[in-house]
């Protein structure tokens, strides 16, 4: 039922792009602004909410251990006061909303390949050299700030490939009492970034039980039912999938955001989406506040008007 499905919220980057700050190019990307205008930040979030969204995403997708060290000369501790900060920032947002959603906070946590800023989550070129060991090796740092901070759902999220959701999976086990979604990111109707196909690649779910959802998140709308379809056939999990693609816009690493999408895409995919099993829905890239208020109204035409 259309009712049971959470609502995830939009592109929080591109919404503070469309606010006027200028993040392409920035290898921190939006994560820079937990330290140079964390009010940005929690606007947006807040802009979510009362759009609709039941479910925020930190401001971390692009933090990193390294990546802060490197770029804003921190110590660890001050690394992981950043790390804090957006959870921080996320919670403050959702204590303002004074009804009686029950909203949660999922710790983003992107790829490798979001660190090297040069696109690679959407290629996932760099699994070819490094190992699952590797792997947990870089994200541990990141998920140890996150999980201090009192994170108890992790956005394993625009994950290129197979072998790097391995790592997170069993990386997960040594966060016992924090739960996680797992979201790939897609080149076509029936792969990965990296190649691998989609309905092997979910497979993996079952080998963990901190898991509450496994699906796609940033690729183009037009996707999502193929691979989903086609995932459903060996489907054998007891979770549901997890859906919030782009707006429909494509991804140019030279000249950004590029082509259509519209503030109607992901609520004419939506029922579809349900009956395929998503009990999780959102946006990613370039979908705004008014297109998350959309696709509350169509999965749920009765609810209140939250704004």
């Amino acid at each position: 039922m259309a009712e049971t499905v959470k609502i995830l919220s939009g592109g929080l980057s591109t919404e503070l792009e469309n606010s006027g700050f200028l993040l392409q190019g920035d290898p921190l990307w939006s994560a820079r602004l937990l330290q140079t205008n964390p009010q940005a930040i929690k606007n947006v979030h807040t802009s979510f909410l009362k759009s609709g969204a039941e479910v925020l995403s930190t401001a971390t997708y692009q933090a990193s251990v390294k990546g802060f060290q490197e770029h804003l000369g921190l110590s660890i501790d001050e690394v992981a006061e950043l790390f804090h900060v957006g959870v921080r920032l996320a919670k403050e947002a959702a204590a303002e909303i004074k009804d009686n959603r029950n909203i949660l906070i999922a710790g983003s946590i992107g790829p490798y390949g979001a660190f090297l800023s040069d696109g690679s989550e959407y290629t996932g070129n760099y699994l070819r050299n490094m190992s699952v060991e590797e792997l947990k090796d870089w994200h541990r740092l990141q998920m140890q700030c996150l999980a201090s901070a009192g994170i108890e759902l992790f956005a394993l999220e625009t994950i290129p490939g197979q072998k790097e959701a391995e790592a997170l999976l069993e990386l997960l086990r040594e966060f016992p009492n924090t739960n996680a979604w797992l979201s790939y990111s897609c080149r076509d109707m029936s792969s990965t970034s990296y190649g691998d196909a989609f309905e092997k690649a979910v497979g993996i779910a079952h080998k963990s039980k901190q898991l509450v959802a496994v699906g796609m998140n940033c690729c183009p709308p037009t996707f999502v039912s193929s691979l989903l379809t086609s995932a459903n056939k060996n489907r054998g999990l007891d979770i549901g999938w997890i859906v919030y693609p782009n707006s429909g816009k494509i991804w140019d690493h030279n000249l950004g955001w590029q082509g259509g999408g519209t503030e109607k895409t992901l609520s004419e995919y939506a029922l579809e989406w349900v009956n395929l099993g998503a009990k999780w829905i959102g946006g990613c890239c370039t979908t705004t506040p008014s297109a998350i208020a959309t696709l509350l109204q169509t999965l749920r035409p009765h609810a209140a008007d939250l704004h």
